[in-house]
């Protein structure tokens, strides 16, 4: 490795709201293989840390062992069920915090999601020159305000199904 290609690769952070980026893939159709989605992340977008914000579910155990295998740092919030007794786990503030907490320790971030909640995140990011990329599940479902707050920096993950779909 000489020098010169080591002082460009980046050190960017990915800050993924698992739920919504579930629900958006599966309402494409297909779904998203984890593990390859972190291998995507880190060639395409030199994501060293990946903070994968999910609802805590005590059934799901495996799958928090295999996402963790897979790289990513999980952040659990506790699930709420809903009138209809849907569980409900709200990541929105935990991913704005970690997301401003840690903004010293990476050159860029990468927030993935849809959800016009996290408008001002993306807007402090850009303006503060440490935004990377949005990555929407898909362009119909994504937030007009995300879509406003990231300008050029928005990508959309409905034609990554041969590169990180489930197989």
């Amino acid at each position: 490795m000489g020098r010169r290609h080591m002082s460009n690769k980046q050190n960017n952070y990915a800050f993924i709201d698992a739920q919504n980026v579930h629900l958006g893939i599966k309402s494409l159709g297909w779904d998203l293989d984890w593990k390859k989605f972190r291998v995507y992340l880190k060639e395409k977008y030199n994501v060293t840390t990946a903070y994968l914000f999910i609802g805590f579910i005590q059934t799901n155990q495996d799958l928090y062992s295999n996402l963790q295998k897979a790289g990513y740092i999980l952040v659990f919030k506790p699930i709420i069920l809903d009138g209809e007794g849907k569980a409900k786990g709200n990541c929105d503030a935990d991913l704005v915090l970690h997301a401003i907490l840690e903004k010293d320790n990476y050159n860029k971030a990468i927030i993935v999601t849809s959800d016009g909640d996290f408008y001002s995140l993306i807007r402090y990011l850009y303006e503060n020159e440490k935004l990377e990329m949005v990555l929407s599940p898909y362009h119909k479902t994504c937030s007009k305000l995300l879509k406003k707050e990231a300008k050029e920096k928005i990508n959309y993950m409905s034609n990554l199904n041969r590169k990180v779909g489930l197989k």
